[in-house]
This record gives structure tokens, C-alpha cells and sequence, in this order.
């Protein structure tokens, strides 16, 4: 017989006592039951972890392992992962498409193996800066993790404000260390690294600043021929300024044919002038050392480097002429003037009017024969790669090439010879503990060898020597353009970026924009400007206090006092020399292979 509660007579008062008892059996039900779903579902869940792993393993074909080793580096990323299963971290990029697929794709990935998502900012550059300084200087949390350019590692190296990664991968952070990291397979560890060789940032993307050119415009017999007869020589890269600007005057407004039918007024020259920070990265970014300032030696010159700041015993000791730098010497106000004139002369009007983050599709529309300044990165952008774009053929080969950029008269055999930089994760050492650990994971999750092939593909950034010689990127190398034989080069080490010199990149970096703008708007002389800079940048280090390696200034004396030492800076040379080309090809023979 089925008797119902209802219908059972209970004394006065325990109607609710048996009911507390009746709820906490059912609360009691209800947890079993929860248990067992919660045992069932962390068994689908491993179980559905293979087939997660498997499914981004086959996304990430090609790849720098083995579907059988990816899937086993992916599977640590899991266990190590685990006791951070639902937690959050915050990282920034600055907004190049790299960064776009780390975000969109890398992110989901890391989510789905690991349970920790990541909220990823891709900001400019600028900021990235602004953020990391903020929070290194007065101990804000804003993000966990920064891509943060290894010119930094100055600044760095001095504040002691970021992460001792090789530290920490001794000691705390070694359960949470990638062992398929492989360190010497990173291209460039060096930039991330202090004066002991201590890792500070761990390089994520990389990207040099090469000469890019129209490879079919150059090969044309009728160009060529005309080119012959007006100056005498072979038209081809050129080898020093005095050739740029030839073939900077004689194709700016010549008329030339694009391969997918459209005519052009071309310009021999391009860059870009608007006063903005990006503005100061064009002259930071070793275009002074490009026209021989600084001194001999690899990787920034000794004893003056390519911001113009004479180090001794890595000490910072004055950038000013009048205290043995060379900011305000004779080749650092040629490299200004040559930047002006060049714009004025041979690159489109607007030329003055944009900066860094317009400049990049533009040689790909079709009426930029050359330029001296182009970023590794631009190469990304869809225009260069396209069937039916003005650089490229009918099945998207691109007629265009990279090569070492033209030096100008100052520089000399030993110097470095050109600048490239790597975006380097960059843990700021208030980040501590669980967020720590998961910044770094993340981080390693984005340079893993399991991805590192697939993201260089997307974003043309690599990050490791296997990805670039890699059989899929040599079989296909053609269509970066040059980038994979110039990263697969033994010159590729003379590219070196900002170093451990300058003591504050981003203080100092903030005077460069504003008096080279100064300049190009006429309102300073190139000497004006440069004599002006370099006063404030050594009135500015002079005030810097750091834990080690403060900045401490020589006594000013007079130019000639300088100029007249042999160690000192560089005198005035003549600004004209025999102009040199070289054919591309013979370009890829000299730079061989590691």
C-alpha cells in the first residue's frame, strides 16, 4: 500500500521537523547526485581533451613537431595548466596581425586546453609603453603580461620591475616551464637578455627594417636601359645613399605599368612625417646608425651607439658632441637632412601628413618603385600577397623584394648593419603567484614550436630559427619576398635593435618625435634639432637614478676637444660618394646560409 506524506498524521510540532530532515535528505540526494555528474563530467572532460588536442594539433599543421610531439606538448600545456581551470588573465599587444591572431586564435586555443581564458587587449604601441611604465613605476595592476619590444631591456635591466625569467625558470616557475621551450632554437634571445645574460623577455614576434623594392619594374629592359644611359651605371639595389637618390629621382614621375594592367606616375622614395611617437621610432630605430653614427662593434657600437650616447663600463656617460656622443655630430645631422630632402624631392605629397600605421599598405598599391624604410611586418598586410594586386602576379607571387637597406657615408665596414626588433613577453614583477604562473604559461603557449610555423604563415613575424627553416617556409619562401632568406642568412646577426645602452626608452624616445617633427615642418635646421635633442636627452639622463648602471655625465667640453680624439665622434666627411648597386640575386648569394 502506498501511503502519501499528506496523508500521515504527525504530533504537533514535528511536521516540521520531519520536514527539515526530509529537506536535508533531499539535499543529501541531490549531492550524490552532483558528485556523480561532476566524476562524469571530469571523465568526458579528459576524455574530450584528446579530441581537443587533436582537433588544434591538425590546425596548427604545419607546425615546428610532429602531430605525435605537438599533441604531447598541447597535452602539458592541460596538466600544467590544472590548478588554474576557470581563472582569468590579462595580456596586451600592440595591434599588428600577429597580435590579431593571438587574440583571436591562440587565446581560444589556450582556453579549450588549459581552462584559463585570457582577456588579450591589442593596443598601439604607444601604449603598450604607457601601460607598462605606469605599472612598473608605481606598482598598478593593469595586465599580467605585456608583448613589450625588447628595446626596452635598457630601461629594464635598470629598473629591475620585470621578471628574472631565468630565475624564475629555476626555481617557482620551473613545474610551469614548456620542456619543448628549446631556448636556443629562439631567434635573437640575446635582445631580451641584461648585461649578465639574465633572459628578462622572452621574444614572441620579430621584424626587421629592410629596403624594399619593385623587383619587376628594376628588371625591365627598357628601364634598365634608360636607367643606363642617364647615370652611367647598372640599375639594381642600391648599395649606398648616393644610388637611392638616383633611382629616387629617376622614377619619381616616370610612367610605369603595374602586372594587373593599371598605369602609374611613379615615386622613386617613400616615408612618412606626421609629428606622432611612431615618428621618433623612425629615427630610434637605427636610421642614424643606418647613415654612420655611432661607433664600430655589434651589437649598438662602441663606445657610441646608434642613439648617439657614448657608454663606458655600461654606463651612459653623455650624447651630446660636447661630452663624446655623436647626437648632434656631423653624421647625425646628415641623416636628418637626407630624410627631408628625400620626402621633399621624390615621395608623394602626403608623404609628411602620415605615420607608422598608414605607411604600410601603401607600396603595395602599385606607384611606390622603392623605399628605404620598410617593416618586416608590413609584408602581412593582404596587398602583397593578392592575385590581382598592382606588386603581385595572376596567382599572387609577389613582384616585389626585401634587402639590406643602403648605408650612407659615415657608416664603415663593422658597424651593425641594419635594425630589427623582437616583440618579447615581458612579465612585470608585480604580477605574482597564480597570475604569474598563468602569464607565463600563456606566453609560452604563444611561442611553442606546436604554433610557431602556422603564426609566422599569418603574420610573417618569426619568433625561432626552425619555423624559418622550416621545409614548408623554404618550399614557399618565394612569397615573403626575401624575409625568409634574409632570417635564414649569417647576416641576419648584424641586425641587432635598440640595446642596453639607452637607460629610459621611454622617456628619452618622447624628445626624438617632437624635434624631428620640428624639423620637417622648417621651423628648426637638422642642426638646430639635433643640437637641441641631444641637450635634452643628456639634461634628461642626467636626472635618472636607477638601482645600477645611472647614467653619469661628462663634463662638456668643447667639439673640437672630441672631434679631435680618436675615439671620438666622427668629422664632417663629404656627403656625395660613388654610387653602388648590386643585382638581388647576387644579394641572396652573399647572404648564404647559416
Amino acid at each position: 500500500m502506498k501511503v502519501s506524506v499528506a496523508s500521515v498524521h504527525f504530533p504537533a510540532g514535528s511536521r516540521i521537523r520531519i520536514g527539515r530532515v526530509m529537506c536535508k535528505a533531499v539535499v543529501y540526494i541531490a549531492a550524490l547526485f552532483l558528485v556523480a555528474v561532476s566524476f562524469s563530467s571530469a571523465e568526458a572532460g579528459e576524455a574530450n581533451i584528446d579530441k581537443t588536442v587533436a582537433r588544434w594539433v591538425d590546425f596548427f599543421t604545419p607546425s615546428g613537431l610532429s602531430k605525435e610531439d605537438a599533441a604531447k606538448e598541447l597535452l602539458w600545456f592541460h596538466e600544467a595548466a590544472k590548478p588554474f581551470e576557470g581563472k582569468e588573465i590579462r595580456v596586451a599587444a600592440e595591434d599588428i596581425e600577429t597580435h590579431y591572431w593571438e587574440r583571436d586564435v591562440l587565446a581560444q586555443a589556450f582556453r579549450e586546453i588549459t581552462g584559463i581564458a585570457v582577456k588579450f587587449d591589442v593596443i598601439p604601441e604607444g601604449d603598450i609603453i604607457l601601460n607598462i611604465t605606469e605599472q612598473m613605476m608605481t606598482g598598478r595592476m593593469i595586465y599580467d603580461a605585456y608583448v613589450n619590444d625588447a628595446d626596452l631591456i635598457g630601461t629594464h635591466t635598470r629598473l629591475g620591475k620585470v621578471v628574472n625569467l631565468t630565475e624564475y625558470m629555476a626555481g617557482e616557475g620551473k613545474p610551469y616551464t614548456d620542456p619543448w621551450l628549446d631556448l636556443p632554437d629562439f631567434l635573437n634571445l640575446e635582445f631580451g637578455q641584461d648585461y649578465d645574460g639574465n633572459q628578462l623577455q622572452l621574444p614572441d614576434q620579430q621584424f626587421p627594417i629592410l629596403y624594399w623594392f619593385r623587383y619587376d619594374w628594376f628588371n625591365d629592359e627598357e628601364t634598365k636601359r634608360d636607367f643606363r644611359k642617364r647615370y652611367g651605371y647598372e640599375l639594381g639595389v642600391p648599395v649606398n645613399w648616393s644610388a637611392y637618390e638616383d633611382i629616387a629621382e629617376f622614377f619619381t614621375g616616370r610612367t610605369m605599368k603595374n602586372p594587373n594592367g593599371s598605369t602609374v606616375k611613379a615615386y622613386g622614395h617613400l616615408d612618412y612625417g606626421k609629428p606622432s611617437p611612431s615618428l621618433g621610432w623612425r629615427f630610434t630605430d637605427a636610421w642614424l646608425s643606418v647613415a654612420g653614427m655611432g661607433d664600430k662593434g655589434l651589437p649598438n657600437g662602441r663606445p657610441v651607439d646608434e642613439w648617439g650616447i657614448r657608454v663606458e663600463d655600461r654606463v651612459p656617460v653623455g650624447s651630446m658632441v660636447e661630452r663624446g656622443g655623436q647626437l648632434n655630430g656631423p653624421a647625425a645631422v646628415y641623416g636628418l637632412t637626407k630624410y627631408i630632402e628625400w620626402m621633399d624631392k621624390y615621395a608623394p605629397p602626403y608623404a609628411k601628413n602620415i605615420e607608422w600605421s598608414e605607411f604600410g599598405p601603401i607600396p603595395g598599391e602599385g606607384a611606390i618603385a622603392q623605399t628605404i624604410y620598410f617593416c618586416g611586418t608590413f609584408a602581412s598586410y593582404p596587398g602583397y600577397h593578392k592575385a590581382g594586386s598592382p606588386v603581385c602576379d595572376s596567382n599572387g607571387n609577389p613582384l616585389w623584394r626585401v634587402a639590406p637597406q643602403p648605408h650612407g657615408v659615415y657608416w664603415e665596414e663593422g658597424m651593425k648593419v641594419g635594425y630589427q626588433d623582437a616583440g618579447s613577453w615581458t612579465i612585470p614583477s608585480n604580477v605574482r603567484g597564480k597570475q604569474r604562473a598563468m602569464a607565463w604559461l600563456f606566453a609560452q603557449f604563444c611561442v611553442s614550436k606546436t604554433v610557431s610555423v602556422k603564426k609566422f604563415i599569418i603574420g610573417g613575424t618569426p619568433n625561432r630559427r626552425s619555423t624559418v627553416e622550416h621545409p614548408y617556409i623554404m618550399k614557399n619562401a618565394s612569397r615573403w619576398g626575401g624575409l625568409v632568406e634574409f632570417y635564414s642568412s649569417r647576416d641576419e646577426k648584424t641586425f641587432t635593435g635598440t640595446g642596453l645602452n639607452v637607460p629610459n626608452y621611454p622617456a628619452l624616445s618622447g624628445l626624438w618625435w617632437e624635434h624631428i617633427a620640428a624639423a620637417v615642418k622648417g621651423e628648426y635646421t637638422p642642426q638646430q634639432a639635433m643640437d637641441t635633442l641631444a641637450a635634452e636627452q643628456d639634461e634628461l639622463m642626467g636626472s635618472m637614478k636607477f638601482t645600477r648602471y645611472s647614467p653619469k655625465l661628462n663634463p662638456v667640453m668643447s667639439k673640437e676637444y672630441w672631434l679631435e680624439r680618436p675615439d671620438g665622434p666622427k668629422a664632417k666627411r663629404p656627403e656625395r660618394e660613388k654610387p653602388v648597386t648590386i643585382a638581388y640575386d647576387d644579394i641572396l648569394k652573399g647572404w648564404g646560409m647559416r
